[in-house]
């Protein structure tokens, strides 16, 4: 198959040419808007690691750090990295989460439906795949979502299947 990436190998981040808060003004500047203080605290936070969240999870960390954002600020400002091309957001099962995507490369998901663990794997062969089918159809890609839904197997251990149907 394909060069895997597997959990206890983290993506390692791309060598880019502007910092993603730069990369944001510069968005907001083409927008008629402002980088304010409470956007440049956000994007400082959520590109200090590169790590899945949700917004309820950005705003506890934002408290517990002692910075006050609004939760509207918050969501506005998701909604802009995104629009931006800085953050990618995954809809998965119960929830929606945010990524780097600027900065790292093209990239797949695992993800638990029990614990919400998200798994970060690459496989060339996917990628392959996918150009071939967007040649085919005379498609320019510029971009993918492939997140595989289903249960780690830790939390396959703890909770074995009891019923026939989860069997199969």
């Amino acid at each position: 198959m394909g060069e895997h990436l597997s959990k206890t190998a983290p993506l390692e981040p791309l060598s880019v040419s502007d910092s993603p808060e730069r990369k944001f003004g510069e968005f907001l500047e083409i927008r008629g808007e402002k980088l304010t203080e409470p956007r440049r605290v956000l994007v400082r936070h959520i590109f200090d690691a590169h790590k899945h969240f949700d917004a309820d999870e950005l705003a506890a960390e934002l408290q517990a750090a002692g910075r006050r954002v609004s939760r509207a600020t918050i969501y506005r400002t998701l909604r802009l990295l995104v629009d931006a091309g800085l953050l990618r957001e995954l809809r998965l099962t119960n929830r929606t989460a945010y990524e780097h995507d600027y900065g790292y490369p093209s990239h797949d998901h695992l993800h638990c439906s029990r614990c919400n663990k998200i798994v970060e794997f690459r496989d060339d062969s996917i990628r392959r795949i996918c150009d071939q089918i967007s040649r085919d159809n005379g498609f320019r890609a510029t971009g993918r979502r492939l997140v595989i839904e289903g249960v780690c197997a830790e939390c396959s251990k703890a909770r074995p299947p009891k019923r026939m149907l989860d069997l199969i």
